[in-house]
């Protein structure tokens, strides 16, 4: 389970290679909402009070190309099948109307195998365990097209933290402009450093961590997953230190307008944590409106600075853009 520093960064570097052999520049995709994954799915036999001596029955079958045992059980409530190692049930009149149920049913299963699969380069389907997998296929795995398998890569990371250095593999995640799936795996290096001291071990790396999140949100052409806005509230609500300051100052007046508008709103709760920059923070604030190119940041900017100067409890919501606005 433990690996270096550079076997992690490593397994960044050939994700992306993976993703991206050319390595030119690509938009990121947006990858949508985040979907539970929950298996196995109910066992339909239990509502019709089906035992376990009616399973009497068993057949061979390929599903997704691969194949499974098929457990049966004719009873007066129906015919009903189940894959063995897979546990998902049909129930049917007919073998062909429960195998394609069985195959339907188990799509899900399959479809985040292949996510998995695909994420961390296997030619063949996986079948294991997202905990068996190795330090730098965990860091592949948050570039996964589907954001749940990315999650539960977050969760893997997190309780090695201790005994793996992932800080530098993040730097390069956080900085990459190459992977089609970046935000979700961008997303999820920012959940991981709302702890950033679990994963930041010396003053230097905490450095890089900062300029790194700094430059994703200066240079930001999109805000896929929220990953921008986030990036705000983990500098001023986490770091919330002196180099995040500094960098979220510095966004104030950022080419990017989703990076400026994250850190017009993630300043407002740094002086919550750092009350001594709350002049200086009104003042970038101000002097930002006067240069700002936006109205709704304008306004916005001005409002913050007000806001944060009485020593308000809450602030304005945050603008949305004409193009953010579904059609």
């Amino acid at each position: 389970m433990n690996a270096t520093s550079q076997e992690v960064l490593a397994g960044v570097t050939e994700a992306v290679k993976r993703a991206n052999p050319q390595g030119h520049p690509v938009p990121a995709l947006d990858p949508g909402h985040r979907h539970a994954f929950h298996w196995p799915p109910h066992a339909i036999s239990r509502d019709y009070h089906v035992t376990s001596a009616d399973w009497k029955e068993s057949s061979s079958h390929i599903f997704q190309g691969e194949e499974y045992e098929v457990q049966w059980a004719e009873t007066e409530q129906g015919l009903f099948g189940r894959i063995i190692n897979l546990w998902n049930e049909a129930r049917g009149t007919s073998l062909d109307e429960v195998l394609a149920e069985l195959e339907s049913g188990a799509a899900p299963w399959f479809e985040r195998m292949d996510s998995i699969s695909r994420a961390i380069g296997f030619e063949n389907r996986f079948h294991g365990q997202i905990s068996e997998l190795s330090s730098p296929q965990l860091a592949a795995l948050l570039f996964a097209d589907d954001r749940d398998v990315a999650y539960a890569a977050v969760i893997e990371i997190e309780k090695r933290a201790s005994r793996v250095q992932f800080a530098e593999a993040f730097v390069t995640i956080l900085s990459d402009t190459l992977h089609p799936n970046r935000r979700t795996a961008q997303w999820c290096v920012l959940d991981m450093l709302e702890d950033y001291k679990a994963f930041c071990r010396t003053d230097a790396e905490v450095q890089a961590v900062v300029t790194s999140i700094h430059n994703l949100m200066a240079n930001a052409p999109d805000d896929f997953a929220r990953t921008i806005y986030k990036a705000g509230v983990v500098l001023g609500g986490h770091f919330c230190n002196e180099p995040a300051a500094e960098a979220l100052i510095a966004c104030l007046t950022a080419p990017s307008k989703i990076g400026r508008r994250s850190a017009m709103h993630a300043v407002f709760h740094l002086v919550e944590w750092l009350p001594d920059h709350r002049s200086q923070v009104v003042q970038a604030l101000r002097d930002s409106a006067e240069t700002e190119s936006e109205p709704l940041l304008r306004e916005f900017a001005l409002s913050q600075a007000s806001d944060i100067e009485s020593g308000a409890h809450d602030h304005k919501a945050e603008p949305i853009f004409p193009e953010e606005i579904p059609a």
